[in-house]
């Protein structure tokens, strides 16, 4: 067996939690890496009971939320929403995540097939990208026309002003992630098998549009951040902060039923998630 290898005889042995610590050093584990894991693992979880509390009041108040994901290509957006609905009831939650648009939708206001998604009362969606695609993914790669790109920039705070007017509670997040993160992350879904799936032909182009995602990205925070609909930018270099800290963000600004009795924080961390202001500091 691999000196790595903990035996079940060896752990029915053990008494106390410090002979637990003294066994992983002998098989030369890293014991702050196990006790960060185990912390991580703790704390997600009592966070997303607070989502099920959450999701609760929504269906019975009627509430209706979207929560957009928005980043470069491995940023750590799917693997978040993974973790927002993993105990999420299906019936009353929803992850969109479009292809493509059809030569009929191509034809259509481009709003269009994304009102369609919005969430009915009593239900939260999560949108895997959404009609930002028009902002940044679809100029930097030549998929939209200078003139679609202009139209769709001066329509697009009157389309969230009219959700938000009628109800519709929207966050809008950006994941932002380093270039050698980025690079790093991408070449880890080319050798394993099963995240081979993850990778598009646009990531194969993200290291060098790199500069060119920059301007648009900042072009998009300067004309549609706003007071009624602001960009929340998520520090996901460090892929569990990410996730804690966009989930803590979510239920800190929804009064839901049972709040106050939190087992868990629910102040996220201004290190890691930040409202976009242009001064903030960059990693992307």
């Amino acid at each position: 067996m691999p000196e790595s290898v903990l035996s079940l005889e060896e752990l029915s042995d053990l008494h106390s939690s410090r002979e637990f610590i003294q066994l992983l050093r002998s098989k030369s584990v890293d014991v702050r890496r196990i006790r960060a894991a185990v912390e991580y693992e703790n704390e997600l979880e009592k966070l997303q009971v607070e989502l099920v509390k959450m999701q609760r009041w929504v269906q019975e108040e009627g509430k209706r939320i979207a929560v957009v994901f928005e980043g470069r290509d491995a940023a750590g957006k799917g693997g978040t929403i993974r973790r927002f609905t993993e105990y999420l009831n299906p019936r009353a939650m929803r992850v969109v995540a479009l292809p493509k648009p059809t030569d009929e939708e191509a034809g259509q206001w481009y709003f269009q097939r994304y009102m369609r998604q919005l969430p009915n009362r009593g239900e939260i969606v999560f949108f895997d990208r959404s009609w930002y695609n028009r902002a940044v993914v679809e100029p930097v790669n030549g998929f939209c026309t200078q003139e679609q790109y202009e139209r769709f920039m001066r329509q697009v705070p009157e389309f969230e002003h009219m959700l938000v007017e009628d109800g519709v509670v929207l966050v809008k997040f950006w994941f932002s992630i380093s270039k050698g993160i980025q690079s790093a992350r991408i070449e880890a879904r080319r050798k394993n098998p099963l995240k081979q799936w993850k990778l598009s032909p646009l990531d194969g182009k993200a290291e060098a549009l790199w500069d060119s995602y920059t301007r648009y990205k900042e072009m998009m925070f300067g004309r549609t951040h706003t007071s009624f609909s602001p960009w929340i930018i998520v520090q996901a270099n460090n892929k569990r902060k990410a996730r804690l800290e966009s989930i803590r963000y979510v239920l800190s600004i929804l009064a839901y039923t049972g709040k106050k009795d939190a087992g868990v924080s629910l102040l996220p961390d201004p290190n890691v998630v930040m409202r976009f202001h242009r001064a903030a500091p960059k990693v992307d």
